[in-house]
């Protein structure tokens, strides 16, 4: 199999992490990448690492255009955009599309605007398949249309899917760091190296946009529409990767002691031979992450048991974007799911 892909958007850092693992993936051969930005300037100028890989220049074509001929279409652009470009990008008739922003995340329209705004496109929601991976597994296969979850979003939902059917009475707190890279390639204020290094802040203090899909997923996994979990964002002193940690308290009998089940024994039954996600006894590091497709967790609970912790590590950029993405792009084709992702990261790094 020769796959062609065509990357619209590819100029970001989250494009740049793609066009990385598709130039290196088994079964992908022509790879398009376009960008209005950035048009007729060479990849590698873009994205210095892949100079090695490829001598391809972006190309400055429109969705429709570069989405002919493709079987599959990813589109790495900033969130909105994707809305704007879909109709025509489906028209062109790719095998599959994966949307890497925000717009086809959340197929529950009310709170999607209230994270979001009014959808603009909301006939095309029904098309998209919210592709998370490690949960969803081989059921993402024949998914013609995936949404690619968010990074925060990622790594939140490995560690509340695990609980959802355990007795919990306590509303889940996860509390989340992220590296600079998380915000983008353009720079802003609160990227500015002097602002960033040697500080950590909280951001969208009770708004995080990424709630919505953890909600919608949340909800629907607890079969309570009104369940509730709180996402706690902060901005950390490093590019990349995300350190988050769940607290929640356990449903206790009358003896004090709780009546969920063993909080580890949920953990290795939900991600038992699930490649990319790896359960660890002590707590996980985010430099054991970094440029992987991996997530590292451990699940913990109080000696009396009425309490969980767990940690989560990701890579935003692999783990949390591009990986997933052709994660997700493997398992709706039908090839090996990890073609393409079984590689370790760097440390020290």
């Amino acid at each position: 199999m020769s796959i062609r892909v065509t990357v619209i958007g590819a100029a970001g850092y989250a494009g740049g992490e793609l066009l990385r693992l598709l130039l290196q993936h088994p079964e992908v051969g022509d790879v398009v990448a376009t960008s209005r930005s950035q048009a007729g300037v060479p990849v590698g100028e873009v994205h210095p690492a892949l100079a090695p890989l490829t001598d391809v220049r972006f190309s400055g074509a429109s969705p429709a255009e570069a989405s002919r001929g493709a079987d599959v279409v990813f589109l790495a652009l900033e969130h909105g955009e994707s809305s704007k470009v879909a109709e025509e990008v489906f028209a062109a008739a790719p095998a599959l599309v994966i949307d890497l922003a925000a717009d086809f995340r959340v197929s529950d329209l009310e709170l999607y605007a209230r994270y979001y705004g009014q959808h603009t496109s909301p006939q095309l929601v029904p098309k998209f398949t919210y592709a998370l991976a490690d949960i969803l597994g081989t059921a993402l296969y024949g998914k013609t249309a995936l949404a690619a979850p968010g990074c925060f979003a990622t790594a939140a939902q490995l560690a509340l899917y695990p609980l959802a059917k355990s007795g919990l009475t306590g509303i889940p707190a996860l509390f989340a760091v992220t590296g600079s890279s998380g915000s983008g390639v353009h720079p802003k204020p609160t990227t500015h190296h002097p602002a960033r290094a040697h500080n950590l802040f909280a951001y969208s203090v009770l708004n995080h946009r990424h709630e919505a899909e953890i909600l919608h997923n949340w909800r629907a996994w607890r079969g309570d529409t009104a369940a509730r979990a709180r996402l706690m964002t902060h901005s950390g002193p490093f590019v990349r990767g995300i350190h988050l940690t769940l607290h929640v308290d356990l449903g206790t009998g009358v003896d004090g002691r709780s009546q969920s089940s063993d909080v580890a024994a949920l953990f290795k039954a939900a991600y038992r031979d699930r490649p990319f996600v790896r359960l660890v006894d002590q707590a996980p590091e985010l430099t054991h992450v970094v440029g992987t497709n991996y997530a590292i967790i451990q699940a913990v609970q109080s000696a009396d048991g009425r309490e969980a912790q767990v940690m989560v590590v990701i890579d935003n950029l692999v783990k949390g974007a591009g990986g997933q993405a052709l994660q997700a792009m493997n398992l709706s084709l039908g090839l090996p799911e990890s073609a393409g992702l079984r590689f370790a990261g760097m440390f020290p790094c």
